[in-house]
């Protein structure tokens, strides 16, 4: 196939370098690095399999909203046993809220995609 790679070469091995001449290709993936990072906001938005930001950082009595924006039902919920995150299936658009009260972090996933996985850290 023209273009191809020989067997055993990679197509390219520079970072930064594109596969598609004229198109600058982010080389690190939005999951990692700075997506890390807590996020002060108040909003969670689920979109493509995942909860965007990972990590979100709220003070006490502040409300969380996260909306699902995926075709696929997915849930809110702790991931340790007795956490306060506890929401049904939400469909497209639905939303589901909750307000912290006490601080630390409240680590949390969908149930129904065990592999989303996201936090919240709560602070005075």
């Amino acid at each position: 196939m023209p273009g191809a790679p020989a067997p055993g070469h990679a197509a390219s091995t520079a970072p930064g370098d594109s596969p598609m001449p004229g198109m600058n290709m982010p080389m690190r993936s939005p999951e990692t690095g700075a997506a890390d990072e807590p996020v002060t906001a108040d909003a969670v938005t689920i979109k493509n399999f995942a909860f965007s930001p990972t990590a979100l950082e709220v003070k006490v009595g502040t409300t969380v909203t996260w909306t699902n924006q995926d075709t696929d039902a997915h849930t809110v919920t702790s991931a340790a046993s007795g956490g306060p995150l506890h929401s049904p299936a939400l469909a497209t658009h639905v939303t589901y809220g909750y307000r912290f009260t006490k601080p630390g972090t409240y680590a949390y996933l969908c149930t129904i995609h065990p592999f989303m996985t996201a936090k919240v850290e709560v602070t005075r």
